[in-house]
């Protein structure tokens, strides 16, 4: 017999820990639940970054989970919530880390994936899962929780909140100047390759300044690796055309940086999600990911995609021969992006970008 679902929920729990990009693409799942039911109490066990990137998100309870803490963490955690039951919890999660956690958690129902999506047997650990769909993209698996709920068209809004602290921050760096953003790396995780190239970057930095007068704002963290990636790209540009802002910001200052940009580009990280929550113009470089599972969701026509070829290339099977979401492996997939790709793809986002501003602006006052 299945767990019944709440009518009308007062108290809903959302554990998501991770990543930066997936829980800007969970935050309309959020939005679409609080429009539902506007008096439910809302609570979200998030990451420690995650929540930075988040707080002050409207109508909703944080809960921080620092991962480094272990075990120690989370009996921390189960005592700060002893008290609270969850009408329901979404455990949306895929990993043994949140299973466990969501162990010490009391819920009436507990939801997650359905068993072909379920990862590290998450379905094991929850009463109701998620209708199958198949070769969904990630954001429309975080709305599925909202559907399985009961709301028919969930659609999508953000309202991220941004300080005017972050915004000085931001102007601290820019002034009034136009600009694009780019953060050429991803997280530096084993096996990861998604980063392309510095000489490609700089390409694309030479071309918006010398055709449009647009500076380049490069961003990341303060990593060897992403220092020395910004130190390539400005060595093979002129030097007014680029702000070094790698290793100098906040992630509420990253937000308002994408904020007021142009454009954005990036690989398939952090950035390319944020900058898709707050609606502005965003060129995702994807070679080694599916775009089809994880490219900026309003941006997707904007995106270089060159992972079919790479599956081609280095796995040598087709797209649709491989299971949803695997990866491609190699360090040489993300050098299929040629600088002519991103640049002809640039072109198109401004170009689109001019052509709705109103719509960008009205969409802004929205998000």
């Amino acid at each position: 017999m299945k767990h019944p679902l709440p009518a009308q929920p007062r108290h809903i729990g959302v554990l998501r820990l991770s990543a930066l990009g997936d829980v800007c693409n969970l935050v309309p799942t959020v939005r679409a639940l609080q429009r539902q039911w506007p008096e439910a109490r809302i609570t979200w066990i998030v990451g420690k970054a995650e929540h930075s990137l988040l707080a002050g998100l409207s109508g909703v309870e944080f809960v921080v989970y620092d991962k480094a803490s272990g075990l120690a963490g989370m009996r921390a955690l189960w005592r700060e919530l002893s008290d609270t039951r969850f009408d329901v919890l979404l455990h949306m999660q895929q990993a043994l880390r949140a299973s466990v956690l969501s162990l010490g958690l009391k819920a009436d129902v507990r939801v997650g994936y359905d068993k072909a999506r379920a990862k590290d047997a998450q379905h094991w650990f929850t009463h109701r899962q998620l209708a199958p769909h198949p070769r969904a993209h990630v954001l429309e698996s975080f709305l599925d929780f909202a559907r399985l709920m009961g709301i028919e068209e969930p659609s999508l809004e953000w309202n991220l909140a941004i300080p005017p602290a972050a915004h000085d921050e931001a102007r601290s760096l820019t002034g009034d100047t136009r600009y694009l953003l780019m953060s050429p790396c991803a997280n530096p995780r084993l096996r990861n390759f998604r980063n392309w190239s510095a000489e490609g970057y700089a390409a694309v930095v030479q071309h918006a300044w010398e055709q449009h007068g647009l500076r380049t704002v490069l961003t990341g963290g303060g990593s060897t690796q992403e220092r020395e990636v910004g130190e390539r790209i400005q060595a093979l540009c002129p030097a007014e055309a680029v702000i070094d802002a790698i290793g100098n910001t906040s992630l509420k200052g990253l937000l308002a940086l994408i904020d007021a940009a142009e454009a954005v580009i990036a690989p398939d990280s952090g950035p390319v999600h944020m900058a898709n929550a707050l609606n502005t113009p965003t060129v995702g470089l994807y070679a080694t990911t599916n775009p089809d599972r994880a490219a900026p969701y309003r941006w997707r026509d904007f995106v270089v995609n060159r992972y079919p070829q790479a599956v081609r290339t280095y796995l040598h099977k087709e797209v649709e021969d491989l299971p949803w979401g695997q990866r491609v492996r190699h360090p040489d997939a993300m050098s299929l992006i040629r600088a002519d790709d991103v640049i002809e793809r640039l072109e198109a986002a401004l170009q689109y970008a001019a052509d709705h501003s109103t719509e960008r602006t009205l969409a802004d006052d929205e998000t």
